[in-house]
């Protein structure tokens, strides 16, 4: 009999469990969206009482309702078990980061590998998991659930839980209608904070898009591209070489080429380079901004799916027969190396450049000098750096490259000072400069054998703590300029300058404009300043084309 009222003790029905769940993500997993509330508010003159109050409520209706969806024998526990850990994650990038786990950020998350994905745990990030997700998840799994007899008193529980829920939230719609309103039309982007019901919908999205969608046919672009003679004719006694560097999370905003107060570009600021002062990347993180950046498509036409299913600049310049090769040092080229011949640097290396799991960028030149001669003709050689990846910024540079300090020495950035945090990405933007010189002097001594130019461009921003705000990945439309803005630099020798008959101070002129260049004109240029003739060309977008003589 004692044993029978222990076991009843430790058993609660399904109705139950899913209302205690419901209210502890309403409660405490959310706590990323009532901080953005909270600062709105402060904001403005008045906020009713009750419509505070009733935003808890609301989410535990509502979440209460959705929940009971899922709430079934068998399925209920790995279920929730699952998304407690998930839910965590995100509820902590989202209150120490400002992240939003949007379609785009499930991409960006799928396509980061494990070195890269490592970068971000430290020992506050995994105790706020195993609190947030780890102790409840334990919970869920020791709980001993009862449907309470008949599978129709089972149901018609469950439903009366979901209309009572229902109704709450018309309750609270009647009350409070024109406040939810007002403040979800001023923030739209507070519905993409809530937990779990953003990033789960995305993830499906994703899945169903990448995976439970039939794939569009192979389109082929710039199957008609050709060198010019002259082109051609050049690469028989003095070839093109053209580094193409890809960077990684720098904003334009801390570069000292576009007027910032620090010296970044000490290294870079005496090779006469040219720096665009205002390029705007095509998305907020990797995923999107690196397949966009190669494709035709533009920021406001660009789809994954189809880049992925089509040829980029790098397939039409192989059509054209222009040598290529991608180095990589950021874990990945996001498939748009997939056709040319590809190297990635050995990360599990142990020496004075690798530790096991990331290397410098300086590991990039390593064999350059045979990777160069490997190529026949005109060629390019794409280098993918590693560049200003956060939140490990502090990894990204050795120790004797450290002028800016106190530095942060740690992944859980937010637990550093806003110095120490910019002081480290600083160090990040020096350390890349002094790749990109390396690389320039390496260009001016086979000045002799090529013609050598050098385009630098990052693919996106990082946010430092401006507004709350770290790392990056924000909606297009919401994030800020420290996200959408990057750097995009250019080097070229005079053999160079003279072969593709440019005229420098035209093309320093240019680089002055305001809210004309963008990722877009990479695609475009590329095929432009390698002489490649194809209908895929677009003069207006080629950011050479008005300095370079007839």
């Amino acid at each position: 009999m004692i044993h029978s009222r222990t076991r009843t003790h430790r058993t609660i029905s399904y109705v139950t469990f899913t209302f205690l769940l419901a209210l502890y993500f309403a409660l405490i997993v959310n706590i990323p969206i009532y901080k953005e509330l909270y600062s709105i508010f402060n904001q403005l003159d008045g906020v009713k009482i009750g419509f505070v109050l009733s935003i808890p409520i609301f989410f535990l209706a509502a979440l209460n309702f959705l929940f009971n969806l899922f709430s079934w024998p068998g399925i209920s526990k790995p279920f929730f078990i699952i998304l407690l850990f998930m839910s965590s994650v995100v509820s902590y990038a989202a209150y120490n980061y400002g992240t939003f786990f949007d379609y785009g950020m499930i991409t960006n998350i799928v396509e980061t590998d494990t070195s890269e994905a490592s970068s971000y745990l430290s020992a506050y990030s995994l105790t706020w998991i195993l609190l947030m997700g780890g102790l409840p998840a334990l919970w869920v799994f020791f709980m001993r659930l009862s449907n309470q007899g008949s599978w129709l008193k089972f149901t018609l529980m469950k439903l009366a839980s979901m209309i009572v829920s229902v109704l709450i939230v018309i309750a609270i719609a009647a009350l409070y209608y024109q406040d939810y309103a007002s403040v979800g039309r001023n923030h739209s982007y507070l519905k993409k904070m809530i937990i779990p019901t953003e990033f789960v919908s995305s993830a499906v999205k994703y899945v169903n898009k990448n995976y439970l969608t039939t794939p569009e046919p192979y389109r082929t672009v710039g199957s008609d591209a050709k060198q010019s003679q002259q082109a051609l004719q050049a690469a028989k006694t003095k070839p093109t070489l053209l580094f193409v560097v890809v960077g990684e999370t720098a904003r334009t905003q801390n570069y000292q080429l576009n007027n910032y107060s620090r010296a970044t570009n000490q290294y870079t600021i005496a090779q006469n380079v040219i720096s665009f002062q205002d390029v705007s990347s095509c998305g907020t993180a990797t995923a999107v901004s690196l397949p966009c950046m190669f494709s035709e498509l533009t920021h406001n036409t660009y789809d994954h799916a189809h880049a992925m299913n089509q040829d980029n600049v790098l397939d039409i310049l192989r059509h054209a027969g222009i040598n290529i090769m991608w180095k990589d040092n950021d874990g990945g080229d996001k498939g748009v190396a997939r056709n040319v011949l590809y190297k990635a640097v050995d990360r599990t290396q142990k020496n004075t450049l690798c530790d096991g799991s990331t290397c410098y960028d300086m590991s990039l030149l390593e064999g350059l000098d045979q990777d160069i001669s490997n190529l026949k003709g005109n060629r390019i050689i794409a280098l993918h750096l590693m560049g200003s990846h956060g939140p490990t910024y502090y990894k990204r540079y050795p120790k004797n490259h450290a002028k800016f300090l106190p530095d942060c020495e740690r992944a859980d950035i937010e637990n550093c000072s806003i110095e120490q945090i910019v002081n480290t990405y600083d160090n990040t933007i020096l350390y890349t400069d002094y790749v990109l010189n390396q690389l320039i002097n390496k260009l001016k001594a086979l000045e002799t054998q090529y013609n050598t130019a050098l385009i630098y461009v990052s693919d996106h921003g990082e946010s430092l703590g401006e507004n709350g705000l770290f790392l990056h990945g924000m909606p297009y439309s919401l994030a800020p300029d420290f996200q959408k803005k990057v750097p995009f630099i250019l080097w070229m020798s005079p053999g160079f300058e003279k072969e593709k008959q440019i005229d420098t101070a035209c093309l320093k002129q240019e680089a002055q404009q305001k809210g004309k260049f963008s990722h877009d004109n990479l695609f475009h240029s590329l095929l432009g300043i390698m002489d490649v003739k194809t209908t895929a060309y677009q003069p207006a977008l080629d950011l050479f084309q008005t300095c370079r003589q007839p």
